[in-house]
């Protein structure tokens, strides 16, 4: 890419801060660079990485027209704070640190349910039946280092609206006797328990770790990429259970979800924790818990779940949102 006009997007989260360039010409945005957000102490640091990289492939921020920002934090807050991560920042920092003075920032799920209409069929991999309807919400949710939910539907004048919020931090309702011994043991930890608490990155570690005290066994891991490694093998059937029912949760969380927003355009689940244990999630009750909604099971059923293999779909969002 040129040093000439472009824009810069970004999908930050509470583990992974990626950037790209955007250019007004319909393709996705160019990667810039990710970065690690726990080897930067401010985001003043890491926009100042950020600018460094940017030289070095040409692009003056003197060319840079616009920004957008979609953040894993509230975004219209004067000081915006990260819910997982320290970082917090203001919208004068970024013009400050990047000289780009046209700055928006947008919550990073509002930014992938933007992203969700320009999807193909090679970035995603369909979970169950159900047909797509033309017209009707579309809803993105998705398991990381949080757990994030929005929606998107066109307008009648066929301009997209996003509707986003703060689902993940919805209260917790377990479903089986095992999902009940679970909050038990959370509550006590944390004492209300979010969806969250349960459907992210973290959320493995404390199944695995409330089944353990439940089962009278004692705890092997200690962190969520080795519980998920032990599931993936043989003969680890606690690891096995614990992957398991955080996919059923995710399934019954996603059709909550699609029941509250008439999702009939498909449930797309984002983030890298479904693509890295797809073929456990195909074993699971996702799809079941999905559809066991009592009376809604068949509206349910005719509703599509696609897991979003695109890699960055934050940013495509971005650069949608500045579009529109």
């Amino acid at each position: 890419m040129t040093s000439d006009s472009w824009q810069l997007v970004g999908d930050i989260g509470g583990t992974n801060a990626r950037f790209g360039a955007a250019r007004l010409n319909g393709e996705d945005p160019e990667h810039i660079a990710t970065y690690q957000v726990a080897d930067f102490p401010t985001f003043g640091d890491v926009l100042d990485q950020l600018m460094k990289d940017t030289a070095e492939r040409g692009l003056l921020p003197a060319n840079a027209k616009k920004a957008c920002l979609a953040v894993a934090a509230m975004p219209d807050q004067p000081v915006v704070s990260f819910t997982n991560s320290p970082w917090q920042f203001t919208t004068s920092l970024i013009q400050e640190r990047t000289q780009i003075q046209q700055v928006t920032i947008i919550n990073d799920f509002a930014a992938v349910a933007r992203g969700l209409p320009k999807l193909g069929a090679d970035s995603l991999i369909r979970i169950g039946g159900g047909e797509i309807k033309a017209g009707f919400p579309k809803l993105a949710i998705g398991p990381g280092t949080g757990l994030g939910v929005a929606a998107i539907v066109n307008c009648p004048n066929g301009s997209p609206l996003v509707i986003s919020g703060e689902g993940g931090h919805v209260d917790f309702a377990p479903v089986t006797d095992t999902e009940a011994q679970v909050l038990k043991v959370l509550r006590g930890r944390f004492g209300r328990v979010s969806i969250e608490r349960l459907c992210c990155g973290h959320g493995i570690l404390n199944i695995y770790e409330a089944l353990c005290q439940y089962r009278g066994e004692h705890p092997v891991y200690t962190n969520a990429a080795s519980v998920g490694s032990a599931a993936q093998g043989e003969g680890d059937s606690l690891a096995q259970e614990t992957l398991s029912m955080f996919f059923a949760i995710l399934g019954a969380a996603a059709g909550n979800f699609a029941l509250t927003f008439g999702a009939r355009g498909g449930v797309y689940i984002a983030g890298g924790i479904a693509p890295r244990y797809i073929d456990i999630l195909r074993r699971s009750d996702f799809r079941a818990r999905f559809l066991a909604k009592g009376r809604f099971a068949d509206y349910l059923a005719e509703i599509p779940t696609f897991i979003i293999t695109h890699p960055s779909i934050g940013l495509v969002g971005a650069a949608l949102s500045l579009e529109d």
